[in-house]
């Protein structure tokens, strides 16, 4: 067996409308894997079902080689750890207690005889170690963010699935996040991650799989996926993509043209709201 998790045919519904539509992919250990697209894409979806929060109505997703459908909790949880787009922490918990939850599914085992180290080490890498002792709803958006990063890492999984985890971070935390999962997949980790920012899935993917309306639309490199035709097409808008010219990575940019919208309904809205 090559891959780490398969989908096969996989189809999500909600009332009448259709989130996933036939999705069919393999992913291998070590990958670092970028899903991107435009809103309502079906991204975080995607990513629900494949770590095994969300059972598709079709089709199957198997991590290493077993159905999700039919792993216990426990064994799952220690196969694959999930970062969801937002994080909800309960009231009163400190810093270290919320990381320290990613060690719960080794409670009882050998593991478990790590978990101090391994917490402090999490804490250390997302830069939340001299955060330890605050209490988790006083952090700033950033700080709640690298510590949810820190519990996941914590966790100690061979797979990790996170939603858009830079978003709240700024560009030095981003890169260096970043950086840290391309070490894990050198070390045989495989991690599937959900990101607006096409210009960090360019630089830092292995492989990228762009969704439309529910449907993958490209599956491969990064630069037989990020070209302007097809991100024109895709997202809405105008995009160019130049290339690096040290390391001809794909440099991708809307076009920048000036606004051609009708401005009748703004103006309305701005006459109703303007100090008087």
């Amino acid at each position: 067996m090559s891959w780490v998790l398969r989908a096969k045919q996989v189809l999500v519904e909600a009332g009448q409308r259709r989130l996933l539509d036939d999705i069919n992919l393999e992913i291998g250990r070590g990958e670092l894997v970028m899903l991107v697209g435009p809103n309502g894409a079906g991204k975080s979806t995607l990513l629900s079902t494949l770590s095994g929060d969300l059972t598709p109505q079709q089709g199957t997703v198997e991590l290493f080689g077993q159905p999700l459908r039919e792993l216990r909790p426990r064994s799952a949880a220690r196969m694959r750890a999930v970062l969801e787009q937002h994080p909800r922490v309960g009231f009163g918990f400190l810093v270290r207690e919320v990381v320290a939850l990613g060690r719960t599914p080794w409670r009882n085992t050998d593991a478990s005889d790590d978990d101090e180290t391994v917490v402090a080490a999490s804490m250390t890498v997302n830069d939340v170690l001299h955060l330890e002792g605050r209490d988790a709803l006083t952090l700033s958006g950033g700080e709640s963010a690298r510590m949810s990063l820190a519990r996941v890492f914590a966790q100690q999984t061979p797979v990790l699935f996170l939603d858009e985890p830079s978003a709240a971070l700024d560009i030095c935390h981003s890169e260096r996040l970043l950086g840290q999962l391309r070490a894990l997949t050198r070390l045989g980790h495989t991690i599937l991650v959900v990101s607006h920012d096409l210009d960090s899935a360019a630089s830092w993917a292995d492989r990228i799989i762009l969704l439309s309306e529910g449907k993958i639309v490209a599956d491969g490199a990064p630069a037989d996926v990020l070209t302007a035709e097809l991100l024109t097409d895709v997202y809405g808008t105008g995009i160019e993509v130049l290339r690096h010219p040290e390391s001809g990575v794909p440099i991708v940019r809307p076009k920048r043209t000036g606004w051609s919208e009708p401005l009748g309904e703004i103006a309305a809205l701005s006459s109703r709201t303007a100090p008087v």
